[in-house]
C-alpha cells in the first residue's frame, strides 16, 4: 500500500479511497480543486499499485495500514476522507473501529452491499472473468464496448467513458494485476460487516445520494449511519465525481465547514 500526498502541507488533510479495482489516479482529476483548501492524500491499495509486487487481501488489513499511516504521520487525526463507491465501506470502517479520529466521513453514492460467504463467492466468481481481463488488459469485452457505442445519449456515454477510465479502460491497463487481489477485493467488500447506526462523538458522516440509483438505497444509508447529512443529487452512481469535478469539490469543501 501507498501513500500519494500532494498539496500545500499545512492545509486540512484529506484520505481519499479509490473505488472497486480503481487506482488512486483515479482521482487526479479532482485535484487541483481540492488542493484550494486540503493537502490531499490519495491510498493506493495493496495489488492496484504499479511500484509495489503486493497482493489485496482483506478490507480489515488495508484498515490496519491506513491507520497506521494516519498515527505516524497525521497525529492520529484529519480533517476528512472521501470514499469512492468501494472507498465508502473504508470510511465507513474506519469510523466505526474509532482507532483515529475523522472529522468528517463522505461516502461517495456507495452501494454498501453486504453477503454472506457463500453468495460472496458465487458474485465474485461471476464478476472475475469480466472483471480481471477488463482491469489487467484496460479494454471493455466486445459485448460491453458494443452496448456504450450504441448509447446515444452525450450524458450517459460521458460518464460511461469516465466511469471507465477510473478502471485504467484504454491507459494500458493494469498489467501487474493478479486474479487473486481483484477476486480479494470483491470477495471482502461483501463479506465484510459495516455496523448499523454508526455514529461517533466529534465525526460528522456525509453522503453524496445519487438518486437515480433507487430509493432503497436512502433507507441502507439511514441503517448504517445514524443521523447522516445526506446531500441529494440527481444524478446516476458516482456521477458527480466523474463528471462534474469543480462541484464536487464545492461540495466536500462544503461538508467540511
Amino acid at each position: 500500500m501507498r501513500f500519494y500526498g500532494s498539496g500545500e502541507k499545512g492545509k486540512p488533510v484529506i484520505f481519499l479511497f479509490p473505488g472497486t479495482c480503481c487506482l488512486w489516479t483515479s482521482f487526479d482529476h479532482v485535484l487541483e480543486e481540492l488542493h484550494k483548501s486540503f493537502y490531499t492524500v490519495v491510498v493506493s491499495y495493496d495489488g492496484f499499485d504499479p511500484k509495489e509486487k503486493t497482493e489485496f487481501s482483506s478490507m480489515l488489513e488495508e484498515c490496519e495500514k491506513i491507520e497506521a499511516e494516519v498515527r505516524k504521520n497525521y497525529g492520529g487525526k484529519i480533517k476528512a476522507a472521501y470514499g469512492c463507491s468501494l472507498g465508502g465501506s473504508f470510511v465507513a470502517l474506519l469510523i466505526q473501529r474509532k482507532k483515529i479520529t475523522i472529522e468528517h466521513g463522505i461516502i461517495g453514492s456507495s452501494d454498501m452491499d453486504e453477503a454472506g460467504p457463500l453468495l460472496a463467492k458465487l458474485e465474485s466468481a461471476i464478476m472475475l472473468p469480466i472483471l480481471y481481463p477488463m482491469v489487467k488488459k484496460g479494454e471493455l469485452p466486445g459485448w460491453m464496448k458494443k452496448r456504450m457505442d450504441k448509447n446515444a445519449d452525450p450524458g450517459k456515454k460521458e460518464l460511461m467513458e469516465k466511469f471507465c477510465g477510473m478502471f485504467g479502460i484504454g491507459k494500458g491497463g493494469c498489467p501487474w494485476i493478479t486474479k487473486k487481489t481483484i477476486r480479494n477485493q470483491f470477495y471482502s467488500d461483501l463479506v465484510t460487516k459495516v455496523d448499523h447506526g454508526i455514529a461517533v462523538p466529534g465525526t460528522t458522516i456525509h453522503v453524496f445520494y445519487a438518486l437515480k440509483m433507487g430509493e432503497k438505497y436512502r433507507e441502507r444509508y439511514h441503517l448504517y449511519f445514524k443521523n447522516p447529512d445526506i446531500r441529494e443529487f440527481d444524478l446516476q452512481h458516482e456521477e458527480l465525481f466523474c463528471c462534474q469535478p469543480v462541484r464536487w469539490a464545492e461540495e466536500v469543501v462544503e461538508c467540511c465547514k
